[in-house]
């Protein structure tokens, strides 16, 4: 019986050497840019929270799950701002967190990788395909991705004529492994 406890003890010992660790985020940056009558508008959102467990030779047990807080939109334009967190919009108030969690990675060439996300916006999920680089330097890794999403499919700013359906949504992130 002693044996089976040191067997089950040394298992759970190495499966948590070779664990991921989390890591932390250090600098972000997510913008979007989206035409509206015609022009493009852009701004950005703050408040990146993030739980990264990224491993380059080891992405079926990879993952990241992150959010921003949508009550930070800011595109230099006050006015703009509040009416974007109103009802309308992102309708903060009800929905205070922008989520976006990996469901599978991908890699393509050198340092970039496609990753399968379940983006969530207002209370509605759809899965959104994101090419992005990933570079180690030291105790630093970046992530700078860029995606398209259609604004309809979250319900943000209605049937609007003058706004365009198609945002893109850029990501850069720095953590400390």
């Amino acid at each position: 019986m002693k044996k089976i406890y040191v067997i089950v003890i040394l298992a759970l010992l190495c499966s948590s050497s070779f664990a991921q660790v989390k890591t932390t985020v250090t600098k972000s940056a997510i913008t979007f840019k989206i035409k509206n009558l015609g022009l493009n508008t852009s701004g950005n959102f703050g408040g990146l929270q993030a739980d990264i467990m990224f491993k380059p030779t080891d992405l079926g047990s990879s993952n990241i799950n992150a959010s921003v807080d949508a009550a930070s939109v800011n595109t230099d334009n006050t006015m703009r701002d509040d009416h974007l967190k109103g009802a309308d919009y992102f309708n903060v108030t009800a929905y205070p967190r922008i989520m976006l969690r990996s469901v599978s990675f991908k890699h393509t060439k050198g340092d970039n990788y496609l990753g399968n996300f379940n983006v969530t916006i207002k209370d509605k999920t759809k899965l959104v395909e994101v090419p992005f680089t990933y570079t180690e330097a030291g105790n630093t890794a970046s992530f700078n991705g860029s995606f398209k999403i259609n604004r309809s499919d979250f319900g943000i700013g209605g049937k609007n004529m003058v706004l365009s359906n198609e945002a893109t949504i850029m990501i850069n992130a720095e953590i400390s492994k």
